[in-house]
């Protein structure tokens, strides 16, 4: 009785005998008490009806006997609770047998007889009383039954909220200073998710758990949601920070939920619970880019991205940066490009993620350092490292180094391939040693399919294509192209078009 912060206790199934301790009644939060297939006896404590949290007691299958209390919450619950013990008896269970009379039935009958012996003008009161309890029996049973999908639902919650905490060990939530967490609604920017609620994610991600895990990034972990009417949506759980501005996280949502473009991920919705910060995305069923180009094993059934896949890719992410930097209001600056924040949906259509990530990390958290919100090694510009000033000039660079994955297949950073240098240092450096042809992917290059004619002219375009990528990634920012040049020049690459020189990069 000392455990006054018990909630639920489970004791089934461990061949209990003796009798049920009446000091549990003393636990007054306890809502879950289930005893059932024991061998315990005598019975139930008085003190139980002092439980006026319980919501789902279980102590079927024992050898209990007597009354059940008929005080507090016993007697509203179901009779399959108590079932199996025959010397229980009480509500909801059959009455206990006593030496006294039955009042119902003998009244029922004296009732009858005082009927018969009745003037005619006394059946109207007696159907009229009739109706009235009939119609105050079902209003009863109505009463008594949503009272009891009440204590199902808080009990089902109850379960939930358990299995939520303990489901992923991954990560930890912080929603008990939250009332009713299950209950808050999702904030949506779409009619059809209007009626989201916390606890219809839950469903859909099973509790949020490992299995529906498809992510892991600097600002969180991503998980899939499969809604009750069949969709699918992606749900970032935001990292942690310590200082969460309820206002500053509203305000950039209400923002960033208005951004629509064709090549960007849309924010679907958001939900604050406690201390958490959900925000729900379209979900992209090819995933991501980088998982395209490195994340599967290389064997001959592994899908292989064609020229043109790759450069409708390029187009597409170039498009959406581009739309972030100049057509966007407020202007956005990525900050964290990179292969994985380029996803592909069902068209392999390119959609960029995660914009505005970095600008909401940083307005509600002032303790992250400058250097931890500046991207991912190998696509940090080097300007970076001296100035930790992120700017449209450091995305065009990232964008770079993304492009030269599409075209070389290679990951940015990689000890094997580069030794103590990157991807970019590679490739200038294969470029100025007049080697630039052996960056190209040999995938594409053994891919290419049609007259000599052709191929020459494909092979011309990686060769613009190389020297697009070459001018993103310029030591000096101001030698980089702006992404409305870079959408104008992979413009240009169109089957024919090829007529770049060879002469740096051949």
């Amino acid at each position: 009785g000392e455990m006054m912060a018990l909630q639920v206790l489970v004791l089934a199934h461990n061949q209990l005998s003796g009798e049920i301790p009446s000091s549990l009644g003393q636990l007054k939060n306890m809502g879950v008490f289930d005893a059932s297939h024991n061998r315990l006896q005598g019975h139930i404590p008085d003190s139980f009806s002092n439980l006026s949290f319980l919501v789902q007691i279980d102590l079927s299958y024992n050898e209990l006997t007597g009354e059940i209390p008929p005080r507090g919450q016993l007697s509203t619950l179901p009779a399959t609770q108590y079932a199996n013990n025959p010397g229980l008896c009480g509500v909801p269970l059959p009455e206990c047998q006593s030496g006294s009379n039955q009042p119902a039935t003998n009244t029922g009958e004296e009732g009858r007889k005082g009927g018969r012996r009745a003037p005619v003008a006394s059946w109207a009161n007696s159907i009229v009383l009739g109706v009235l309890i009939s119609i105050a029996s079902v209003c009863i049973l109505i009463v008594w039954a949503i009272a009891m999908r009440a204590r199902r639902k808080e009990a089902d919650e109850a379960k939930m909220l358990i299995r939520l905490q303990a489901s992923h060990a991954a990560t930890t939530w912080k929603i008990e200073k939250e009332k009713e967490p299950l209950s808050i609604n999702v904030a949506t920017f779409q009619r059809q998710l209007r009626k989201l609620k916390f606890s219809q994610l839950i469903e859909a991600t099973n509790g949020f758990s490992a299995a529906s895990l498809i992510g892991c990034g600097g600002f969180g972990e991503v998980f899939k949601a499969t809604l009750k009417d069949g969709s699918s949506v992606a749900i970032k759980k935001l990292i942690r920070l310590s200082c969460q501005g309820d206002r500053e996280f509203m305000a950039e949502m209400e923002t960033l939920g208005k951004i629509k473009h064709r090549n960007l991920v849309p924010l679907l919705g958001y939900c604050k619970v406690g201390e958490e910060r959900l925000l729900v995305y379209e979900f992209m069923e090819f995933g991501s880019l980088e998982e395209m180009l490195h994340g599967r094993t290389k064997t001959q059934d592994r899908r292989i991205l064609t020229w043109e896949e790759r450069k409708k890719i390029a187009r597409g992410a170039a498009k959406g940066l581009c739309f972030l930097h100049h057509n966007c209001i407020p202007h956005i600056i990525h900050r964290d490009m990179k292969s994985s924040n380029v996803l592909l949906d069902h068209e392999m259509e390119a959609r960029v993620s995660d914009f505005g990530m970095a600008r909401l990390i940083s307005a509600l958290d002032t303790h992250l350092s400058v250097s931890t919100l500046a991207g991912t090694p190998g696509y940090v510009p080097p300007e970076y490292y001296q100035s930790f000033r992120c700017t449209a000039k450091g995305d065009v660079y990232s964008l770079g180094v993304v492009l030269l994955e599409l075209l070389t297949g290679k990951r940015p950073t990689d000890k094997e391939d580069f030794g103590d240098t990157n991807l970019v240092g590679w490739v200038k450096m294969k470029v100025r040693e007049g080697k630039g042809m052996e960056v190209i992917d040999p995938e594409l290059l053994s891919a290419s399919i049609g007259t000599d004619e052709a191929e020459a002219e494909e092979v011309k375009e990686m060769v613009r294509y190389l020297e697009i990528t070459l001018q993103c990634v310029e030591d000096f920012p101001s030698k980089r192209p702006n992404m409305l040049q870079v959408v104008a020049m992979l413009r240009e690459l169109v089957p024919g078009s090829g007529s770049g020189s060879t002469s740096n990069s051949a």
